[in-house]
């Protein structure tokens, strides 16, 4: 018997509703991102392409076997490498599409994710930037299904992107939501981010897909927002006591939260707390590394990835 193909051991094509499929690859920590299907009058869209060439090109057949000629169109949620590294197995047939800040800071930020965890067979030495950007929202179509494409942020990041799919109510969350992972938002805004997940709800969705971890309801956008609101709450803390980010996380009591994957990731929101406590407008520039050095030292070891 043959070995299990790298899809069949972390990925799988979960169908959420007629012709929209999430491609969902446990256990949702760093670097094992979702993925989308949308499928309809022999089109495909395929939302984000995972992190390393292996995993894209698992991707690349499970869309194929629900739509034979692959996808016409690719949305980049957000820039970060783990959901945009595999651009370049669709290029060829693809046209890539995402905000214009993700291209601006997919260029900016270049390969560089792969340095956080130089043992990762990453099998991408180039990176493929979107072809055709948009700014407020941005509508596709595949068939009779609509893919809504709106900017969310500043959230996850400066330029994330969902796809509502309002035919069947389904919501392409993107990292504005995740799913058993802790929220991320040191290259974003936590503010941004409470008021991203506000207008996502107001869609009334029934399934979300997260970027992260297990395909779930509308409930996963009021457990994102309360935890960031506890973050909130720890940093105005933090602040008064004259603690620097690291310091708080370590007093904070993860209570409810601590069931989550990833519960490094607080000291990197608070990093982005205390800086909007400071006046930072959303999404401004702060000191990424140092977030992540940070990280590292409350994990007590460099960060596990099994991508």
């Amino acid at each position: 018997m043959s070995a299990p193909s790298l899809a069949q051991q972390n990925g799988r094509l979960e169908p959420v509703a007629e012709g929209v499929a999430a491609w969902v690859q446990p256990d949702g920590g760093w670097c094992l991102s979702n993925a989308g299907v949308i499928t309809g009058g022999g089109s495909a869209i395929l939302i984000d392409t995972a992190a390393t060439r292996a995993r894209a090109i698992a991707l690349r057949d499970a869309v194929r076997s629900v739509a034979q000629d692959g996808p016409r169109l690719v949305v980049n949620t957000h820039h970060h490498g783990d959901h945009v590294f595999g651009n370049g197995v669709f290029a060829g047939q693809a046209t890539i599409v995402a905000h214009e800040q993700c291209r601006t800071e997919m260029a900016a930020a270049g390969l560089g994710l792969q340095k956080l965890w130089p043992g990762v067979d990453w099998g991408v030495d180039e990176l493929t930037l979107p072809a055709l950007t948009f700014t407020g929202r941005l509508t596709l179509h595949a068939g009779d299904l609509t893919a809504e494409l709106l900017h969310a942020g500043p959230a996850h990041t400066t330029n994330d992107v969902v796809a509502w799919v309002p035919e069947h109510r389904v919501l392409f969350a993107g990292d504005v939501a995740m799913s058993g992972a802790t929220p991320f938002c040191l290259m974003g805004s936590v503010r941004g981010s409470v008021e991203a997940l506000g207008r996502l709800r107001r869609l009334n969705p029934r399934v979300v897909v997260p970027g992260h971890g297990p395909v779930a309801g509308p409930e996963v956008l009021d457990e994102c927002e309360a935890y960031l609101r506890w973050v909130q709450r720890t940093a105005e803390r933090g602040r008064k006591a004259g603690q620097p980010p690291l310091a708080a996380a370590r007093d904070a009591d993860l209570a409810g939260f601590g069931r989550l994957l990833d519960p490094e990731r607080l000291v990197g929101n608070l990093h982005r707390a205390y800086a909007e406590l400071d006046g930072a407008p959303p999404g401004a520039p702060i000191d990424i590394m140092a977030g992540f050095g940070e990280m590292i030292e409350y994990h007590g070891g460099p960060l596990p990835c099994h991508a």
